[in-house]
């Protein structure tokens, strides 16, 4: 037996298992993860030349750019999606549009370590550091007036379209809006306009009351898995006050988020066998139209099961755990700081 779902803000519509029939942990087949060996990874100290020259770091001892002894750092990716040098050129070929591929493509290189390759793994301080990495390049690239978006995202192992094992994640600014991006912002801003409030602060406030998918909170945060999903285990982390800009967050709310991160993507490593997933941080546009009061948050999204013909013909996902039944699970986890 299952449920149709609708999500509140892009009307996505999901088949949700009911609790008698959802899937557990055990019944999921995890992808196991092939081990790269550090002596060839270019992205381990002392391999500084390997990668295009860093443009942000977090260093000890105030060590020199592009030299060992760095925490975090930040480096052009070497093949980019998009390329920073030109002008975009919109044009039409016939019915079609076209631009140059303008842009920017950032690997953030989130440890020295190389067997050190899940964030649930880290220190908070080490993802305190990440996080401001995130911040420090979200500023810098919306600096440029070509770029009207800057997508922050994490892929962990194969399955998830990790290349190399080096924990790292990317950042890459585009010179428009991605429709999915656009889809959430008009959603977000019907709801506002129908009720006057908004559909994030509504999510934090009912999952609050209702507890039974809250996976994780403290002061400042709460991490849930979403009354509609499109993956089994999906985790979002959204700030419990109205909040619209990430990369201004304050020094305690950056430890806050450090702190609920680790603590989701410990649960889901534990509960799940170390899966591969994927998180990005939703954030609004930049030098462009749009809501200034959007309500920032992160999606985690478990690779566990594949999408298939149902799917792509239908926008329609098929869930197999429940929220509800998935938050205990990872609830159950032991987790000590």
């Amino acid at each position: 037996m299952s449920e149709l779902r609708r999500d509140p803000i892009i009307g996505r519509w999901v088949f949700v298992e009911t609790d008698e029939s959802s899937w557990h942990p055990q019944d999921y087949e995890v992808a196991k993860r092939h081990i790269n060996q550090a002596a060839v990874c270019q992205l381990c100290p002392g391999k500084e030349a390997q990668t295009p020259p860093e443009v942000a770091a977090v260093r000890n001892n105030g060590s020199p750019e592009n030299s060992p002894n760095w925490l975090v750092r930040v480096v052009p990716n070497k093949f980019p999606a998009l390329k920073i040098e030109g002008e975009l050129e919109k044009r039409g070929e016939g019915i079609y549009d076209l631009s140059n591929g303008i842009g920017a493509h950032e690997v953030l290189i989130e440890t020295p370590d190389h067997n050190l390759t899940n964030l649930a793994d880290f220190k908070v301080e080490d993802i305190v550091n990440v996080i401001k990495l995130y911040q420090n390049r979200s500023l810098g690239l919306a600096k440029d007036k070509r770029f009207k978006y800057i997508m922050i995202f994490k892929n962990y192992g194969e399955s998830a379209g990790a290349s190399v094992e080096h924990a790292h994640s990317q950042i890459i600014a585009l010179p428009m809006v991605p429709k999915y991006v656009l889809e959430a912002l008009e959603g977000y801003t019907n709801y506002y306009s129908f009720r006057g409030r908004c559909v994030y602060c509504d999510m934090v406030e009912q999952e609050g009351q209702q507890k039974e998918r809250i996976v994780a909170e403290n002061e400042s945060f709460i991490s849930f898995c979403p009354y509609v999903p499109r993956y089994p285990f999906e985790c979002w982390i959204l700030p419990k006050e109205h909040a619209s800009e990430f990369r201004l967050l304050s020094d305690d709310d950056t430890q806050y988020l450090a702190r609920i991160l680790k603590e989701t993507l410990y649960r889901i490593k534990a509960a799940l066998g170390d899966p591969s997933y994927n998180f990005y941080i939703h954030v609004a546009p930049v030098n462009c139209g749009g809501p200034k009061n959007y309500h920032w948050h992160i999606e985690i999204l478990p690779q566990l099961t594949r999408v298939a013909g149902f799917e792509w013909g239908t926008g329609f996902y098929i869930i197999k755990t429940s929220p509800a039944v998935a938050a205990s699970h990872l609830r159950k986890v032991d987790f000590n700081f």
